[in-house]
């Protein structure tokens, strides 16, 4: 199997600014294939026609991770942030053909909860099919925008603690299902997937074509290797789907230990993490050889 792997750009700084660009040389030096760039924000001062030619110029390509809030919520009980959600989303398309970029992955459905100061609440069941139709509804009203773009928004699962609207790969199949539009595709983050899904390679398995992106986290998002996660079932499952689109590494958990720290928060890396980000990759790329000769 020999699917790009990149690395998503808060590895090295967040936010990700004009002024950052040398990094897409580091992510190449290092030996990734695509950096994965949150969707910038304008106080960001990213420009995109520069930061395309500094990608293409390091031998890489793009992806976008979308970056959702309460006010851009497809899934809202108020108007005014699902219409928010839309634009958002529109936005995104039109972003990532600036820069490039075929594929937006993320909570599309823009509710989160902790990151969000947001508690999880009880809801009917009226209120819970309420919510599944605005979000099926939405994801469906700007697929074809997407498509005209060239791009691909891919959704995501998040655990139970970032969402309520989808923490399991099965929720997220059913609603790529009842989107049936080929701009709404999946993104798979086993970080995630670790927590929410019996089985991951059984996931994988149930999402088949429907993966656009995938994230290969482990289970305490740290460097893959230094967790639990049996990487060789996870890249034969994807291998077992003829999975051949991106595979990105996230990893936040940095070396640091101390009590009474918020590590659900991104943190800057405290030193050089050039030999755990190799031997992080090596971790992928062999699984990924491994999973179609051990068979």
């Amino acid at each position: 199997m020999d699917n790009p792997i990149g690395i998503i750009s808060m590895q090295f700084t967040r936010p990700f600014r004009g002024t950052d660009l040398h990094y897409f040389a580091k992510a190449a030096e290092l030996g990734f294939d695509f950096v994965e760039l949150l969707v910038p924000e304008p106080e960001d001062e990213l420009p995109l026609a520069a930061a395309r030619r500094a990608a293409e110029e390091a031998g890489l390509f793009l992806v976008l991770a979308a970056r959702v809030n309460p006010q851009r919520s497809i899934a809202s009980d108020d108007p005014a942030a699902r219409e928010g959600g839309l634009a958002y989303l529109r936005h995104c398309a039109e972003v990532a053909a600036e820069l490039g970029c075929d594929i937006v992955g993320g909570p599309l459905y823009g509710e989160p909860m902790v990151f969000a100061g947001r508690p999880p609440a009880p809801r009917t069941d009226e209120q819970i099919a309420t919510r599944a139709a605005r979000t099926i509804e939405g994801l469906a009203a700007v697929a074809p925008h997407a498509r005209a773009q060239g791009v691909t928004l891919a959704v995501e699962a998040l655990n139970r603690f970032e969402t309520d609207i989808l923490s399991t790969t099965r929720q997220a199949v059913e609603l790529v299902d009842a989107v049936n539009d080929a701009g709404v595709q999946l993104m798979l983050d086993t970080f995630h997937m670790n927590m929410e899904d019996r089985s991951i390679p059984d996931a994988i398995r149930l999402a088949g074509p429907r993966i656009a992106h995938f994230q290969a986290n482990e289970n305490h998002r740290g460097h893959p290797g230094t967790g639990h996660l049996d990487w060789t079932a996870i890249m034969r499952a994807l291998h077992q789907v003829d999975y051949r689109g991106p595979v990105s590494l996230e990893p936040f958990r940095r070396a640091d230990d101390r009590i009474a720290l918020p590590i659900a928060h991104w943190r800057a890396p405290r030193e050089d993490e050039s030999a755990k980000l190799r031997a992080g990759l090596g971790v992928i790329r062999n699984a990924l050889t491994l999973a179609e000769v051990d068979q």
